[in-house]
């Protein structure tokens, strides 16, 4: 098996003859993971994880495991990646486009998993019998699959992903959502251990279901997803979340669009009304509803609706018909006809100055309703959810609470980090013209060490340097420094490559100034900017360590060897 120790042995995966100014510039994120040696595309929406990139895989992994077995108390479990028609089909979820679905060689169906709800739900049912087995929470990482149709943006939206899956089991609502909230802990001290940007919006639960879900979002300018944010109360939700108003009601004079609905006992045609230039919301429909919309039809055109209705209701006439009017509207906007020519004005009912379009910039917030929105875009990489009974109710899983009573329904939330997705959405956020800027905590090295060419002197340095780094147990330098490069590159070549690959410092040992070292700074300061300043003035003249100005505009110390591992860990301290 190889083991990935310098880039002199990893020939096979990086060729230094394909780094170049332009390619670090013009390189999307996921080709430049590839010729850097991160990854190998095999095919659309599969990847290869190469040494380099399972080393920060791998310390991702282990950050999250760290968090969710002290702060969140979950046990780790490793499920199959195949799981059976009869458990997707009795949650009602078997046909699902996305899923991977094959036979075995007597014919029965299986799918590979895009989620774990039904085979994790179908596990604890054998360990859940009484309300004292419960609140316990269950967590795996492994992978998963999704039959996307596009696959895009390499590592943010594959065909097979790792995924970091919880789910929490309760005997009440009560402890329910306090598992909830103590997950949603526990994914905020993840994201802050790796000291990335990130905000937390209130969520669509979509297809997983449940009562309500947050998201956790990296901002950047390449996201797919939208966030409105209030400037004054600071509310952060999903586009799909989000209800805004207009500066002024019933301004808009233009073409009016209406989509179709019925209640879910078909007995009302409903009839929502607003701008042709925006976009329905279901969720803020679903709100003036009160829930009471059949989403089965939300995707059908609206003659199919219409016919659903005739043939659900004997006589159309006396059908009630609701109309929804979206607060922008006024009687001057330009309504469409109305397809039903025979109906009873007593049936007719009509709901004003209501919001159901999705949020725009500079509207008011709909929380608040004084504060005005402000739209940015971000990637998701983490969704929590408070699932309720959805999938306890369907397989059955129940339990025996304090009263001796054995036909209450579990309780459950379940909560997903995309490990694979986080890696490439912070290769997207950290990189710049040079490469990429890692944070420390998941950077394939925490530091590099480069000299010149490989004779016995330098080798001899990179040796010292190495063992004064170990004596610093507190950094965790074993296995974290990169000190071998190909013998073919220079010293200029090293450094260029130290820097592409993210690696946030590097330690130049030359032959003028030694045993004096220079350290130059590639990673992001993510957490406190100017910590390391005030170590700086405090220890500077005691450690001999001085920070000059730099032409280039990177940042450079220099320190005795004698104190390097000191600096080195304070400068890594907030990287």
């Amino acid at each position: 098996m190889l083991k990935y120790r310098t880039l002199s042995r990893s020939c096979h995966f990086f060729h230094p003859k394909s780094l170049s100014n332009n390619t670090l510039k013009s390189e999307t994120t996921q080709e430049l993971l590839q010729t850097l040696g991160f990854i190998r595309r095999s095919q659309a929406g599969l990847f290869q994880w190469l040494p380099l990139g399972l080393r920060s895989l791998n310390k991702l992994t282990d950050t999250i495991r760290n968090r969710m077995e002290n702060d969140g108390e979950a046990i780790e479990v490793a499920l199959s990646a195949i799981s059976s028609k009869s458990l997707w089909q009795t949650t009602g979820r078997w046909n699902n486009s996305e899923l991977f679905k094959f036979k075995d060689t007597k014919g029965k169906q299986y799918c590979l998993t895009a989620t774990c709800e039904e085979d994790i739900t179908d596990l604890m049912k054998n360990y859940i019998t009484s309300y004292k087995d419960m609140p316990i929470t269950v967590y795996q990482m492994t992978r998963k699959y999704r039959d996307e149709i596009r696959p895009r943006g390499g590592l943010l939206r594959g065909r097979e992903f790792l995924m970091k899956d919880a789910y929490s089991f309760a005997s009440n609502k009560e402890d329910a959502f306090i598992s909830f909230q103590k997950l949603d802990d526990t994914y905020n001290k993840i994201f802050k251990d790796i000291k990335i940007p990130f905000v937390s919006a209130w969520a669509d639960s979509g297809d997983i279901g449940g009562e309500f879900s947050k998201e956790f979002h990296l901002i950047h300018e390449s996201g797919e997803d939208t966030l409105m944010s209030c400037k004054d109360c600071g509310d952060i939700s999903t586009l799909d979340m989000s209800q805004s108003y207009p500066e002024k009601d019933g301004q808009y004079l233009g073409d009016v669009d209406c989509k179709y609905a019925l209640t879910k006992n078909h007995s009302t045609l409903l009839c929502f009304y607003y701008p042709k230039d925006r976009h329905l919301n279901w969720n803020l429909a679903l709100k003036v509803m009160d829930q009471d919309i059949d989403l089965t039809l939300r995707d059908k055109p609206n003659d199919h609706v219409l016919k659903v209705y005739q043939t659900d209701n004997e006589d159309i006439m006396f059908g009630k018909i609701l109309r929804v009017m979206d607060c922008r509207l006024n009687s001057k906007s330009n309504f469409p006809d109305f397809p039903l020519k025979q109906y009873l004005k007593n049936n007719f009912g009509q709901i004003d100055d209501v919001s159901i379009v999705d949020a725009q910039e500079n509207e008011i917030c709909g929380k608040c309703e004084e504060g005005s929105l402000r739209s940015f875009k971000s990637i998701e990489v983490g969704h929590i959810f408070l699932l309720g009974n959805k999938y306890s109710k369907p397989l059955n899983v129940k339990f025996v609470d304090k009263e001796n009573k054995s036909d209450t329904f579990v309780h459950m939330g379940c909560y997903g980090i995309g490990v694979s997705r986080l890696v490439g959405a912070v290769a997207e956020l950290g990189r710049d013209s040079n490469g990429f800027r890692w944070p420390a905590i998941m950077a394939p090295y925490k530091v590099s060490i480069c000299t010149g060419p490989n004779n016995e002197e330098n080798l001899q340095r990179t040796k010292d340097v190495q063992l004064k780094l170990l004596e610093d147990s507190s950094m965790h330098f074993q296995n974290n420094i990169l000190k071998q490069f190909n013998e073919k590159l220079g010293i200029g070549a090293r450094i260029k490559l130290s820097h592409a690959m993210g690696i946030p410092l590097c330690i130049i040992v030359g032959s003028n100034n030694w045993p004096n070292v220079e350290i130059e700074v590639r990673g992001i300061r993510w957490g406190k900017k100017d910590q390391w300043r005030k170590e700086l003035e405090k220890k500077g003249q005691e450690l001999e360590w001085k920070c000059p100005e730099n032409e280039n505009g990177i940042e450079k110390h220099t320190v005795p060897i004698e104190h390097l591992a000191e600096v080195v860990g304070i400068l890594l301290k907030d990287m």
